[in-house]
């Protein structure tokens, strides 16, 4: 279903308030929407050479907020509106650890962001080169991740959460997009 070993450059994205529409904890498939100029960002990174990747803490599922099989169809229909869209994903990986605290910038469980276990994990199953890598996501979590995992850069999005917060802890050393669109443009502008 999803790409093999290549070694190449991979593009991690978180899913909600990233590439969908960020809904608190969304368990209903007919819920899912891209959001705009997404897929297309998805498409030329891929064009460009990128594995693309969705790494998302599902805490839902660990809180039974939703269940497993809720998540499963809602990340099936945010692969079918890709695929209507002209794209796919080339891997998908989840954590449904449900954090003790409320501190994104700690690490709980290996796999939840800010760890790095996702992107690890997805490295040496699809043959990725991490210090090449990029991730995109709309919280502190996710530029942890990357930082964690050793990735080349990492650029929060407006289209989620309030990024107060992330930019505070963050500081100067924040990439911000307005859109995946515009990460997508600040990545293969940093390739040259």
């Amino acid at each position: 279903m999803f790409a093999k070993k290549t070694n190449k450059p991979a593009l991690f994205l978180d899913r909600d308030g990233t590439l969908i529409e960020e809904r608190s904890y969304l368990a209903l498939a007919d819920e899912v929407s891209l959001l705009p100029g997404a897929a297309a960002a998805v498409e030329r990174m891929r064009c460009a050479g990128f594995v693309c990747v969705v790494v998302t803490n599902q805490s839902g599922v660990g809180r039974a907020l939703l269940t497993l099989a809720q998540m499963h169809a809602v990340n099936d229909e945010m692969q079918r509106q890709l695929r209507e869209a002209g794209t796919q994903l080339d891997g998908l990986y989840f954590c449904t650890y449900a954090p003790v605290g409320d501190d994104k910038t700690v690490i709980e469980h290996p796999d939840r962001k800010p760890g790095p276990g996702m992107l690890l994990r997805a490295s040496l199953e699809l043959g990725l080169d991490l210090p090449a890598s990029w991730v995109v996501g709309d919280s502190v979590s996710d530029v942890l991740a990357g930082r964690h995992a050793g990735c080349r850069g990492q650029i929060l999005v407006r289209t989620g959460h309030d990024l107060t917060e992330a930019l505070a802890y963050l500081g100067n050393d924040a990439m911000v997009a307005n859109d995946l669109a515009e990460a997508a443009d600040l990545i293969l502008k940093s390739k040259i």
